[in-house]
């Protein structure tokens, strides 16, 4: 541990003794050598917030979301946009590992691209597929009570990418 934290202390002394403009901001060389390592699911949650699930077969869900693109089975993410802006991309570490549509495992993350009258403040909604079978995977993970972690990563442009 010594040896790590003495190769951080040189690393951020080399990164520090960089020229700096008269008006910029201090410099930060450990802050930023630890923000270039850390991966989503170690960074700290932007917000905890209450899941919800949703389907298609659902009264009154459609096939598009607010953004008039076809929903995308563990993608979309229906949001508050008073919190969390349309076209954000959210890390969810809870649903890692998932099983997506394809058979493949879900990388956590999901797309705003939704909302809902019901969806307000720390609240998201998550469309897990075509029907409520594709539920159950949350529910045996409890992912329909409780609170998830979820880390702004960034923003799309456009539709999120399907599944």
């Amino acid at each position: 541990m010594r040896g790590l934290l003495a190769g951080l202390a040189l690393a951020a002394a080399a990164l520090g003794a960089q020229a700096q403009p008269a008006d910029a901001p201090a410099p930060d060389p450990i802050g930023d050598l630890i923000a270039t390592t850390l991966s989503p699911i170690d960074a700290p949650p932007d917000w905890r917030l209450r899941p919800t699930l949703y389907h298609s077969g659902a009264r009154g869900v459609g096939t598009r979301d607010s953004l008039g693109c076809r929903v995308s089975p563990m993608r979309t993410l229906a949001v508050d946009p008073a919190l969390i802006p349309r076209h954000t991309i959210l890390f969810i570490k809870e649903t890692v590992g998932l099983t997506l549509p394809d058979g493949s495992l879900h990388d956590g993350y999901w797309y705003a691209s939704d909302t809902g009258g019901a969806i307000k403040g720390a609240r998201v909604d998550l469309f897990t597929g075509m029907n409520a079978a594709s539920m159950r995977q949350f529910f045996a993970r409890g992912l329909n009570a409780g609170l998830v972690s979820a880390v702004n990563v960034g923003s799309f442009a456009g539709c999120p990418p399907a599944t």
